[in-house]
């Protein structure tokens, strides 16, 4: 079966989890530092807090935006619904802002609209960088600064990506970042996330919402320390720390990652002129940008396609081959629907939903597989 993402773990990243195996720390070691300095480094960014997951990344990071209740959380309504559940953590409203028809990313004319005429303004906006390529952060960044809101980047698919000539990541147009290393991701930690800053305040809360509150620093504390056990807790914070032995497979991984993201690229190039002729719309990629592309989704043409969605899934599984979907408009789950969302609310998104699939890419696909897909896909289609 060839599925829709995999990890690529090397001799070399298994030496590295090793080493930490023999070595005095399992976890809050040295190790986390070095990774955290290796991607701060490669983004451009002064700051970088490593965490459990992507999840937990958000949701410190809007901790750290201020994000309480009485407020409010925008993003796109086609992400995993962590990148909206981070608000509901915090006791934070959430609101959603429909799609780019090309880009699949949060359109910033809706946000601008948004802007004018909502109510209540966000306190927090996510862009997500679906598929591994950026939002218009020049554009968001303009009317953050205009409206007053906190940007986090949802750089969970984008990894090695660009935007202007910059490293998503960089925070060059935003407050926060937050990368996931999940083993279908582009680099993994097993489990695990980052979040990125330029902001020194912002970078102080972080670490302390990522472990307890607790912090052993005598410029934070409220008196000086009874010795040299002493700590203090001065936050409510979380246990979402990261082990070393995570951390050691990211710096390893970090080394290969501009290799990953160019075999992504030749990926995507080949299946872009391969499927050409099909009755489908491949990727858009806009010109400021040069994606990393976690996934690739095409959007199928139902005129022109007799089966369902369900039977093309079902008659490409039988040819070996697990699709996949990304994503279910989070303003229809069930738990957001019962807080007043319904079908309609975002019809761009929802027209992209029905047309959506994602096929299989990853580092280890071989041109071989990839032609497998493509031939599959186009006996599907064609009938």
């Amino acid at each position: 079966m060839i599925y829709y993402g995999h990890q690529h773990i090397t001799e070399k990243d298994i030496q590295a989890v090793e080493k930490v195996l023999r070595s005095n720390y399992l976890t809050q070691g040295p190790v986390i530092e070095s990774f955290e300095k290796k991607v701060a480094n490669y983004c451009g960014a002064k700051y970088a807090v490593a965490v459990t997951n992507a999840t937990s990344a958000l949701h410190i990071a809007c901790k750290a935006a201020g994000l309480g209740e009485g407020d409010v959380l925008w993003t796109s309504p086609i992400t995993f619904t962590a990148s909206a559940n981070c608000g509901r953590y915090c006791g934070a409203d959430v609101d959603f802002v429909d799609i780019d028809d090309k880009t699949y990313n949060i359109s910033v004319a809706e946000l601008q609209h948004k802007l004018e005429t909502a109510l209540q303004k966000p306190k927090v906006v996510i862009p997500v960088h679906l598929a591994g390529q950026s939002c218009d952060m020049e554009a968001i960044k303009a009317l953050a600064d205009e409206y007053g809101f906190k940007i986090i980047e949802d750089a969970s698919h984008a990894t090695g990506a660009d935007y202007k000539n910059t490293k998503v990541g960089s925070c060059r147009y935003s407050d926060m970042t937050v990368f996931s290393f999940h083993p279908v991701k582009i680099v993994t930690t097993g489990e695990g996330g980052i979040v990125l800053t330029n902001n020194k305040e912002l970078y102080e809360k972080l670490k302390l919402y990522r472990s307890h509150g607790i912090t052993r620093d005598g410029d934070l504390m409220t008196q000086e320390a009874d010795g040299p056990w002493y700590y203090q807790q001065i936050e409510l914070g979380f246990n979402y720390r990261m082990t070393d032995m995570q951390a050691a497979l990211g710096c390893s991984q970090m080394d290969s990652l501009d290799e990953f993201v160019a075999r992504r690229r030749y990926l995507v190039r080949r299946y872009n002129e391969k499927l050409k002729d099909l009755p489908l719309r491949t990727p858009y990629q806009s010109e400021d940008t040069n994606p990393s592309w976690h996934i690739y989704i095409i959007r199928v043409d139902f005129t022109k396609v007799v089966l369902s969605k369900k039977e093309i899934f079902a008659r490409m599984k039988d040819r070996g081959i697990a699709l996949n979907l990304h994503y279910i408009p989070v303003h229809t789950q069930p738990y957001y629907r019962n807080l007043g969302f319904k079908k309609g609310d975002f019809p761009v998104s929802e027209t992209y939903y029905e047309e959506a699939i994602t096929l299989p890419l990853y580092y280890d696909l071989t041109d071989e597989q990839q032609d497998q897909i493509i031939q599959a896909l186009k006996d599907v289609l064609q009938g």
